[in-house]
């Protein structure tokens, strides 16, 4: 992907946290880390009190078009075998 600015939309398909500014990004790598890191502040911030199973992080590019989708999930899991 070439960079521009990207959306980090967060949803569980019945309630959503839309991200209106976006942010500039060059490279797939650095959308991939940033995806992570919006999930992880949003899980973050509401601490234990939600179940984030079901919620993904849905990022779009400046055009609207879907260029990734990260499942909180899988980085639950991922953090979990790193602790």
């Amino acid at each position: 992907m070439a960079r521009g600015r990207y959306h980090f939309h967060c949803t569980d398909g019945r309630e959503a946290l839309f991200d209106l500014d976006g942010v500039v990004l060059r490279n797939d790598l650095r959308i991939w880390e940033h995806a992570v890191g919006v999930a992880l502040d949003a899980m973050a911030s509401c601490g234990g009190r939600f179940d984030w199973s079901g919620w993904i992080v849905d990022v779009h590019d400046g055009r609207g078009r879907r260029v990734l989708i990260l499942a909180f999930a899988d980085i639950q899991t991922k953090a979990q075998h790193a602790a």
